[in-house]
């Protein structure tokens, strides 16, 4: 007879060991994420920087997206743009904010998930690599210039106006980087995956109130430096939802929901 051992997990369906290669979360391997997170990385700018740019359509595209958002009263874009680039200090600090801090605090949280929720890592890296996947996705099908790139609009490129570095989004990095993905904001889906992660996790007041305002001053930042429009945000919001709805339906609930400490793998 065959082993049918059911592992209860608490809050959840239990789960057999037929099922549990696909569902259960193991240990990671800190070899093997290292190495997944490195290539998944490359891989992602390398297909990025790979979709072609169609420069006349992305640029359709934002006029649409401008003429929607005046439409709906929310196209207040060039007002905090310029409001924000009359402050010298406050620009050039959010020039360097939307170069490097996706990329930092998005690979601090994985550590931190890492070290102290290795039950729920894999399932919230699942939710984060979805999201990028889509997003991915959505630079192919949906090809859309920034703020800062449309003639006549009166945007300002606050990195080649204040000579910052770092951004490959403008200045002499630009060709380096496809200009014209901007729908969804990863900026917006990253920073939103850190937050909530880290909100619904720690029990430190202080950590809880960073985690709430890392997304909402990230949101700011992509406005004011002209890179996104809202609606990217938006977009981005979207894509995170879609994948953490993936990381539900193969772990069977959402990456908080699971045990902080991953089951070890059965023997035999």
């Amino acid at each position: 007879m065959g082993d049918t051992t059911v592992t209860q997990v608490p809050g959840q369906e239990p789960v057999t060991p037929s099922r549990r290669r696909l569902r259960a979360p193991h240990p990671p391997r800190l070899w093997f994420e290292v190495l997944l997170i490195a290539v998944s990385y490359w891989t992602y700018s390398l297909i990025r920087n790979a979709v072609p740019e169609q420069k006349a359509k992305a640029l359709a595209n934002a006029a649409r997206v401008w003429h929607a958002e005046q439409q709906l009263g929310i196209a207040v874009e060039k007002t905090v743009n310029h409001a924000v680039n009359s402050v010298t200090w406050l620009i050039v600090g959010m020039n360097y904010y939307y170069a490097t801090l996706h990329f930092v605090v998005t690979v601090g949280v994985l550590v931190w998930l890492y070290r102290s929720h290795p039950g729920r890592y894999a399932a919230s890296r699942l939710a984060l690599f979805a999201t990028t996947a889509l997003a991915l996705l959505g630079y192919w099908l949906y090809p859309l210039a920034p703020p800062r790139l449309m003639p006549g609009a009166g945007f300002v490129d606050t990195v080649q106006v204040h000579h910052t570095w770092g951004s490959m989004a403008s200045g002499d990095l630009q060709h380096m980087s496809n200009q014209y993905a901007a729908m969804p904001s990863m900026h917006i889906g990253w920073s939103l995956w850190c937050g909530l992660t880290v909100c619904a996790l720690t029990g430190i007041v202080w950590l809880r109130v960073l985690a709430v305002l890392y997304p909402a001053v990230t949101l700011v930042v992509i406005v004011a430096t002209a890179n996104h429009f809202w609606l990217d945000a938006a977009g981005g919001a979207l894509c995170l939802a879609a994948g953490c709805t993936v990381a539900r339906l193969w772990y069977g609930a959402l990456p908080q929901a699971l045990p902080r400490t991953a089951l070890q793998p059965a023997s035999g």
